[in-house]
């Protein structure tokens, strides 16, 4: 008897997790996850290889000095810090998509102090919009 409890249950999920799939939320957490862990994990390898864009332009003069001219050193480490955000977002979106939509708050406030980058940081603004949506819909979504 407690089988046929078990089976009814285990179909009653399967059906639930079938008719999420078909929810345009659930659809949408599923485009952002997909966003917000890849695009870290790309922009984070390419901190070391260079092939989309020189990363370093984006250090204002004011921080590579406060770093005692290791700017590109410190780069490096933000190159693995969104290598790891864009991984935990993919393993725990719950968490770590607040952890880039902060991320992407502070890129802003960098690239607030250089003259001629305003256009990027109104972009990254609406990045972290969409992080924070993922956020949201992580709360319901992500079963871990």
């Amino acid at each position: 008897m407690a089988h046929a409890i078990n089976s009814s249950a285990g179909i009653a999920a399967i059906n639930t997790g079938s008719v999420a799939a078909t929810r345009p939320s659930y659809q949408a957490y599923q485009i952002l996850r997909f966003a917000f862990t890849v695009a870290p994990i790309v922009a984070g390898l390419d901190k070391f290889f260079h092939l989309l864009v020189n990363w370093d332009q984006y250090l204002p003069g004011t921080v590579n000095s406060l770093t005692g001219g290791h700017g590109h050193q410190l780069m490096l480490v933000v190159g693995v810090i969104e290598i790891v955000a864009g991984l935990g977002v993919a393993f725990k979106p719950r968490i770590f998509a607040y952890i880039v939509a902060i991320w992407l708050l502070l890129i802003i406030v960098n690239l607030l102090m250089i003259p001629g980058y305003f256009d990027v940081a109104l972009r990254d603004l609406g990045l972290s919009l969409g992080a924070l949506a993922l956020a949201r819909l992580s709360a319901e979504y992500d079963v871990n």
